[in-house]
């Protein structure tokens, strides 16, 4: 048992002295240490295949995602997130988004207050030396009331605005 096997059982016997009921006591010890270890298993293979399938999803969208765990920590990035940044996100799994983006950190304040738990705003984000604008939107993953993380989702619209000047102009 000590070494791992769940499956080691003690010859249970008809008598009704100490011995025998420990060694009872024994087998059911460890058939239910063996029953728990085994959902043990199955319930990380779950967790393990439910995020290889999000990191598959969120490679194949355009769309630039960061989610974060309630600290404000960077739990899934996507290659697309990263690209537009300029940094590699992937690298930052389990560091604070304040290193990265710091820009993004007020509207973690910001959607914590709002009611509807999302919020889409216009953010300036400087990158080597150009202010770009990103449409950013955040929303709060919940459950149960409490805030188990944080998502993410952006773009740079810098062209879209500047053409809407030069359409505003013409």
């Amino acid at each position: 048992v000590r070494q791992g096997d769940l499956s080691v059982r003690v010859e249970e016997k008809a008598a009704s002295d100490e011995i025998a009921s420990l060694g009872r006591a024994f087998n059911r010890m460890t058939s239910r240490l063996g029953a728990q270890r085994e959902a043990l298993v199955e319930a990380n293979s779950q967790l393990d295949e439910r995020r290889r399938f999000t990191e598959a999803v969120l490679s194949g969208v355009t769309a630039r995602v960061i989610g974060l765990d309630p600290e404000g920590k960077i739990t899934l990035p996507n290659k697309a997130a990263s690209e537009l940044l300029g940094v590699s996100l992937n690298d930052g799994i389990g560091l604070p988004l304040a290193g990265f983006v710091p820009e993004f950190l007020p509207l973690i304040d910001e959607v914590k207050s709002n009611r509807d738990r999302t919020i889409e705003r216009e953010t300036p984000v400087k990158r080597n030396g150009k202010a770009r604008a990103f449409l950013v939107r955040l929303t709060i993953e919940q459950t149960d009331n409490r805030i188990v993380g944080f998502v993410f989702t952006f773009d740079d619209i810098t062209e879209l605005q500047a053409a809407q000047r030069k359409a505003a102009w013409a």
